[in-house]
């Protein structure tokens, strides 16, 4: 089989191994913010998938010093991003792989996608990996398809704040610098790793909601967004079933974002979020709702990209509801007459690279599950979305799955709805 292309499937053609999986990532970082110096000792716990010749890993903008297989140093090249070790294994055979590296991190370019990975800021650094920028700061099999646990140890200078997926199991100093050990054990696609550093402090806001934030972010703009986290938090577990992971951090970067950055029971924004607008609210609401949908629940193939993004949009709409603002059906209607103006030329089941985070997929995609709704009512909908979750919790899923789930639980097909919602560039009326 080849070792190339894996399940990202033609939308990352050059990323991740289906010969193989990562079961589990030691992450042993140092970083020094002076120079953008990361240094890196991985050791990743593998079982092989198929009989092969090699496995191929991602690694991008640093260099690789030595490699080892099982303890054993191994020959390897490492072209471009893709590390590549010649190992003969047989399917369903154990094996480690440990990667010593070092450089300056920086972002990965991707044709038809924007630049992602390891990014700088005015003091600190920020990562956002989605789809492709895992391997900007750790050797992975990039795709979404192979998830694993991790355990991270970052080494960073003792005045600023480390924070990582998962659980702070270990803080120890050592001289000017603080070892700061995460632990992920649920299992996390690559693209969902991340590490923020920053001068910052922590919050306990209640309910397994953090907040890691400048000390000075405080006010009325805070209160009313991310103040309101634990109130989200309850009220989607009433919908959506219980929080899929042990706690919720929420890092606020001093300078300024465009957009947020999603990871596993971790998201990031600028402190140009800590704002009573709803264009801010909501995206408070979209990150967390993620953690069900994207996070717990992940896409196998990008092309499924709408079970990430259309239902944290109709997350949002929930929340507006919930909160006091419009209703969902008032959103729907709204977002419907604004796609109805737009390039009616989006396959919501498989929009392209290039369109894969357009904000169609994201509105349409709330919009199918809105339509869904209003057939099939309440009930069924959101035993729906909570089975959803609590199959696939850990996992990876396809479209194709959830209408499955669907005409399982409301005891019909509903092969037009989705066909025309999906599968049709034209956009649908909404169901009386």
């Amino acid at each position: 089989m080849s070792t190339q292309p894996g399940s990202s499937g033609c939308y990352l053609p050059d990323h991740g191994d289906d010969s193989f999986d990562v079961t589990r990532y030691s992450l042993g970082l140092a970083y020094k913010p002076l120079g953008n110096r990361l240094d890196g000792d991985a050791v990743l716990s593998c079982v092989a998938l198929t009989d092969t010749q090699a496995v191929t890993l991602d690694l991008a903008g640093l260099r690789v010093a030595k490699v080892w297989l099982d303890s054993v140093p191994a020959r390897y090249t490492h072209r471009g991003h893709r590390l590549r070790i010649p190992a003969a294994l047989s399917a369903g055979q154990e094996f480690e792989v440990r990667v010593k590296y070092a450089g300056s991190p920086g972002v990965l370019k991707a044709r038809d996608l924007d630049d992602a990975g390891w990014e700088e800021l005015t003091d600190g650094v920020i990562v956002a990996a989605q789809p492709h920028g895992a391997p900007t700061w750790f050797p992975c099999n990039d795709r979404p398809s192979n998830k694993a646990t991790y355990a991270i140890t970052m080494a960073a200078p003792k005045d600023y704040y480390v924070a990582m997926c998962g659980q702070l199991v270990d803080q120890r100093q050592r001289g000017s610098v603080i070892e700061w050990t995460w632990e992920m054990p649920h299992p996390m696609a690559p693209y969902l790793a991340t590490v923020q550093i920053g001068r910052y402090e922590r919050r306990d806001l209640g309910l397994g909601v953090v907040v890691v934030a400048p000390p000075d972010l405080i006010g009325e703009g805070y209160d009313a967004s991310f103040g309101q986290q634990p109130a989200m938090m309850e009220f989607f577990e009433s919908v959506f079933g219980p929080y899929p992971f042990d706690d919720y951090t929420v890092v606020v970067t001093d300078d300024p974002l465009e957009i947020p950055l999603e990871s596993q029971s971790l998201s990031t924004f600028g402190r140009n979020f800590a704002t009573s607008d709803w264009d801010g609210v909501r995206l408070v609401a979209h990150e967390l709702a993620h953690q069900w949908f994207g996070n717990a629940v992940t896409l196998r193939e990008w092309r499924d990209i709408w079970l990430h993004e259309g239902f944290a949009c109709y997350a949002e709409w929930l929340w507006s509801e919930e909160s006091g603002r419009e209703s969902a059906t008032w959103w729907a209607e709204h977002h419907h007459g604004v796609l109805a103006t737009l390039d009616q030329d989006l396959l919501l089941a498989d929009p392209g690279p290039a369109l894969m985070f357009d904000d169609r997929v994201y509105k349409r995609g709330a919009l199918t599950l809105h339509a869904l709704r209003q057939v099939v009512g309440d009930h069924d909908f959101f035993d729906i979305l909570q089975s959803w979750v609590e199959r696939y919790a850990g996992g990876n899923a396809t479209t194709a799955d959830f209408e499955a789930l669907t005409a399982e639980i409301s005891g019909e097909s509903h092969d037009d709805l989705f066909g025309a919602w999906l599968r049709t560039p034209e956009l649908p009326d909404l169901p009386a």
